[in-house]
């Protein structure tokens, strides 16, 4: 199922033993600015976080610090994380501010400490934070398992002479593939299975 292709429906995953959640933040998913299919990313996001928390597996919420003026900028409404988190040393939230989760962040050292070798990733924006934050996932060697329902993005807006409107999905869809062949689609986030990492690692 390493497939940018992506795989079928139905058939459980090796599981993984981290969920990374992407800028889950109420700017992008909540209000009339919220992507579209806000609500099936949510409910996807929330179906995963709580099997990775029945599991035992790590969870890390990312949460994009946005520019000030920006709808994301730290400590505005928009910059709240809009799924709750329950802390503790399997769950941890990561503030970022670049695309990429890993780049200015401790996110490596959270999986590595955790001797997280497989991560699942679901969120906003499928282009930019999701994409790039499973790149480099991928170009330190994690196996990255990426739910399709499980992450969602805003339309290309039209432009003159290129193309009209990209929906959202098409959108979505072409960021998966970009992210080559060693990343595993799976259409279903109900697909994607979760297992504890090592305690003696992850508690110390």
């Amino acid at each position: 199922m390493a497939d940018g292709g992506g795989g079928g429906a139905g058939a459980p995953v090796r599981p993984v033993e981290a969920l990374i959640l992407v800028d889950i933040q109420s700017a992008f998913v909540a209000g009339e600015d919220a992507v579209p299919d806000a609500a099936r990313v949510l409910d996807r996001s929330r179906d995963l976080l709580a099997r990775a928390r029945a599991a035992g597996a790590l969870v890390v919420h990312l949460q994009n610090d946005g520019e000030p003026g920006t709808v994301d900028a730290p400590h505005t409404p928009g910059w709240e994380l809009h799924l709750p988190v329950e802390p503790g040393p399997r769950e941890i939230v990561v503030r970022k501010a670049q695309d990429d989760g890993f780049d200015g962040t401790v996110l490596g050292d959270l999986l590595e400490a955790a001797d997280a070798g497989g991560l699942a990733i679901c969120g906003v924006l499928s282009e930019m934070c999701v994409g790039a934050t499973a790149r480099t996932a991928l170009a330190r060697d994690y196996r990255v398992v990426l739910p399709h329902d499980a992450h969602g993005t805003y339309d290309i807006p039209a432009a003159p002479g290129i193309s009209g409107v990209v929906p959202a999905a098409m959108n979505a869809r072409a960021a998966e593939w970009a992210l080559g062949d060693e990343v595993e689609i799976v259409a279903r986030a109900a697909d994607v299975t979760f297992t504890a990492p090592a305690p003696a690692h992850l508690e110390r």
